[in-house]
């Protein structure tokens, strides 16, 4: 069967995807005789469509999971997506409102139906998209947060931490979220500089003519102040003491406290309190037992405290009151000032600070109850990859803050509390259901009716699901002796993002110590954010990420999985460019060509002595690869896996082994060398697999026909042989020795075809003769000899202090070969400087392995030869 001249991705992709589905070859159960190899994806949102921040975190996790499996492991990849109780809301309230229909027009039930259908239609096609790139998910497992078994693990989870005192209400200051109208945790908060303006305001002191300057962002906030604070220590205003100040516009008087918080350089050293709108000013007011006056209502607007302006949105607030301000005298003077803002994740709105009761997981008590939340990280029992975010880790751990988890929305797991509608004093009962908490009611309150108790409104943060997902996809906590949960957890690897170190990684660790008592995963891989060339974050807003759906279609999956993989090292940004994937398009073609060649020969039987160099070469070549891959893998340097794939199929076995072994023009190749050459190609295709799948597994196909089962797949990953590393060096000599004088060739205008003859000068005869043979060959040499002295009249180079001379007559130039041995011993001097400063330094000798501290000593030793030789030439010329 001939092979097509051009490689269709497209057509592939289609034709291969299709049948690994129905084959059944990315399912996986249990099975004792095969170890398991598990990976749960980090659940994209429902609402989402594949970015590249996706298309980056999903090649990697294949390249994992592929290998695995290959490797004879029972390789499991638990799809599936989240709920995102907060965007998918926000999308299912834009749908209603283009329909005429606002939420607050309808019950919960019924905004409920229309969620359920919003993501019934669309709910599914960032998985769908996964396909596209040739994610290898085991799409029967695929799980949704909020189905229902995941559900009920949120709810037993819920009432478990609140019966163990992890979980309580309270009336705290949160971040909110004004346009979403929820609470948000800390984690759920970008904080941006933006340009803001420092006003200068005015307070007179009560009973007297003076007055002081508070500088604040926020003016708008002075309808909520109680207090003013300054330094105990600042002498500018110890007179001040049990003063009283009035507050500009509504004639408040609040007391001029004393506290060494406030900073005496910043601003004018005085600090304007507003407990109800500031988290430290909320604590300075804790802790003086000030007045608490939310001026807000929780859409942003000014409720009846602020007294003014009611009802008016707080941002167009701030511009009347400043005029206001200034109209009246207590504006003394603006700024114009960086500052940090927080905006909600979600919604991209301003937070505000506000005091509201929630429900809380106390962090500090968790940790005291399961220290090894943070000694397994720091033991490296969960390896973090780069473990440069240990530290990162520790520090967020040892300054933990309560986790509120309630959220003001519809969409999501319902809060199992509930209330005494007449009796607000009442405690709240957690229960698993109404019936449940009505029976307990009726114990402390006889004569309690179900018409007497409501449930709480609000639903659990879309993270107090996703932290159970390692345990709830294999329905752990429904039953937490299943085969399943039992075979594959914990899992083996997670690949995430840095951002979400704390909002979901450290979480399901949590989790994984308090509800199966270990660990959920070994190893965590951080990738990198992808940006563009300048640098940004792609992203839709500024309009510089592609669609990574349009680079398929234009580069192929295979072209854009080593486009991405090209530049992404662990936990380091990606500075993505297109031409990466056009960079990945043209290896697959490179790859594609090569196979043609090699079908395209005529083959007799026999075989060529000839050729047993260059088979032995390209082999040897193979099995070192193989252990460079092994270990990039170890270390999770999957970008360096790749390019010793890469350099290995591109430019040993297409740019050297081929031409070695390829035949005369018109002249048919000999059956052995061409079997061994399909047997390397096979290999080649294996170690190919993981990050290429498709192109890969269609030559597998091209090579011969293969029963249906016999799939690349699941064909076994190569075994590394012992490494001959006599035919390496060997090899690699000749190879530079024909690159040497193709260059004499171009350089002095000598046809390619003209035979040339060469004399070697050398203590290390059989590096050279184990490969004459091609050296004649490619490099068009009529014969090699050996020589003891310098050759007057040719052109020299030196390689690993072997002396190599072209007699080329009269057309040699003395200056210009002089000139030519200054400019290598000018490189062989730099090399060397180079390789010594790496090596005088204590740290990488210390870090670094003994094989790569070797091969350095061994580069040294050589470049000292090298340049001992030029210079013995230049006294020679």
């Amino acid at each position: 069967m001939e092979i097509k001249k051009t490689y269709s991705p497209k057509e592939v992709e289609n034709k291969w995807y299709s049948y690994w589905m129905n084959n059944g070859f990315f399912a996986a159960k249990p099975n004792p005789e095969k170890e398991p190899y598990t990976i749960v994806i980090p659940p994209p949102n429902v609402t989402g469509v594949l970015h590249m921040g996706h298309m980056l975190n999903n090649t990697i996790q294949d390249v994992l999971v592929r290998k695995a499996r290959m490797e004879g492991k029972e390789a499991c990849w638990v799809p599936g997506t989240d709920h995102a109780s907060i965007a998918t809301e926000a999308k299912v309230v834009a749908m209603l409102r283009e329909k005429g229909i606002k939420k607050s027009d309808l019950s919960r039930d019924d905004f409920l139906k229309y969620a359920w259908e919003w993501k019934e239609k669309y709910g599914g096609i960032i998985l769908e998209q996964l396909k596209k790139l040739g994610a290898s998910c085991d799409w029967d497992r695929t799980r949704f947060t909020m189905e229902p078994e995941m559900s009920d693990a949120v709810i037993e989870v819920f009432i478990r931490l609140y019966r163990d005192g992890l979980i309580y209400r309270g009336n705290r200051m949160v971040n909110w979220d004004p346009q979403g109208k929820t609470a948000l945790s800390d984690e759920e908060v970008i904080h941006k500089e933006v340009n803001s303006k420092l006003y200068f305001l005015k307070y007179q002191i009560d009973g007297s003519e003076d007055y002081i300057t508070v500088a604040t962002t926020r003016p708008e906030t002075i309808l909520g102040d109680t207090a003013i604070c300054v330094n105990p220590n600042d002498q500018r205003y110890q007179h001040l003491k049990g003063k009283k100040a009035i507050v500009p516009l509504i004639g408040r008087k609040i007391p001029v406290i004393m506290d060494e918080y406030v900073d005496m350089e910043f601003g004018t050293g005085c600090l304007k309190v507003t407990p109800a709108h500031d988290v430290n000013d909320y604590a300075l007011g804790q802790k003086h037992g000030l007045e608490v006056i939310d001026i807000m209502n929780d859409d942003g607007t000014f409720s009846a405290n602020a007294q003014l302006y009611v009802g008016e949105d707080r941002f167009k607030v701030r511009k009347l009151i400043s005029k206001e301000l200034e109209e009246k005298e207590f504006l003394l003077k603006t700024e114009d000032i960086k500052n940090s803002v927080g905006y909600s994740e979600r919604t991209d709105a301003v937070i505000e600070p506000r005091l509201s009761l929630q429900w809380f997981v106390d962090m500090k008590k968790f940790l005291e109850k399961k220290p090894e939340v943070l000694s397994s990280v720091m033991n490296d029992e969960i390896q973090l990859i780069p473990s440069k975010f240990k530290n990162t880790y520790r520090h967020w751990m040892e300054n933990i803050k309560d986790w509120c988890i309630s959220r003001q929305l519809w969409w999501g797991q319902r809060i199992p509390a509930y209330y005494l509608i007449n009796n607000p004093s009442a405690e709240p009962v957690v229960a698993l259901s109404e019936q449940e908490a009505l029976e307990q009611f009726q114990k402390n309150y006889p004569g309690t009716k179900a018409s007497d108790i409501r449930q709480d409104e609000d639903v659990l943060d879309t993270w107090f699901s996703s932290w159970l997902w390692p345990i709830s996809v294999f329905d752990g906590f429904k039953d937490p002796q299943n085969k399943d949960i039992n075979y594959f957890y914990p899992t083996n690897d997670l690949v995430t993002a840095p951002e979400i170190l704390f909002f979901w990684v450290a979480r399901m660790i949590m989790a994984g110590y308090m509800f199966r008592g270990e660990i959920p995963f070994k190893k965590v891989y951080l990738t990198g954010i992808v940006r563009d060339k300048q640098g940004r974050k792609m992203s839709k807003s500024l309009g510089n990420s592609p669609d990574p759906l349009d680079l398929i279609e234009e580069y192929g999956a295979d072209g854009v999985r080593v486009g991405m993989l090209l530049s992404s090292p662990a936990g380091n940004d990606l500075l993505f460019d297109e031409k990466l994937c056009l960079q990945g398009r043209n290896f697959s073609n490179k790859i594609w060509n090569a196979f043609r060649l090699i079908k395209g020969w005529d083959i007799k039987e026999g075989s060529n002595p000839e050729n047993a160099a260059a088979i032995e070469w390209m082999e040897t070549k193979l099995t070192a690869s193989l252990s460079e891959l092994e270990d990039n893998f170890s270390k999770y340097r999957l970008s360096d896996a790749l390019m010793t794939v890469y350099k290995l199929v591109w430019d040993d076995f297409c740019s050297w082994y081929l031409e070695m072994i390829k035949p005369g023009f018109e002249q048919p190749i000999d059956r052995d060398t061409y079997n061994k050459t399909i047997s390397i190609f096979e290999r080649l295709l294996k170690v190919l697999h993981p990050f290429m799948p498709f192109i890969s597994e269609e030559l597998w196909h091209e090579i011969k026909e293969r029963p249906a089962n016999d799939c690349l797949i699941v064909a076994a990953w190569p075994q590394t042989n012992v490494l001959n590393k006599k035919i390496i060096e060997s090899g690699d000599l000749a190879i530079e020795v024909i690159s040497n004088i193709r260059n004499i060739r171009n350089t002095k205008q000598i046809a390619k075809n003209d035979p040339l003859k060469l004399l070697v000068k050398t203590t290390s005869e059989e590096l050279v003769n184990h490969f004459g043979y091609l050296i004649k060959k490619l490099a068009c040499i009529e014969s090699i000899e050996s020589t003891e002295t310098a050759i007057d009249g040719a052109a020299t180079f030196i390689i690993r202090s072997s002396e190599f001379y072209v007699p080329l007559g009269n057309a040699i130039d003395p200056e210009k070969e002089k000139e030519n041995l200054l400019k290598q011993l000018e490189h062989k001097r730099g090399f060397l400087a180079s390789v010594e400063k790496k090596l005088s330094n204590e740290k990488f000798v210390a870090g670094a392995p003994t094989p790569v501290i070797e091969l350095e000593r061994k580069k040294k030793a050589d470049a000292e030869a090298e340049i001992q030789a030029l210079e013995k030439s230049l006294a020679n010329l």
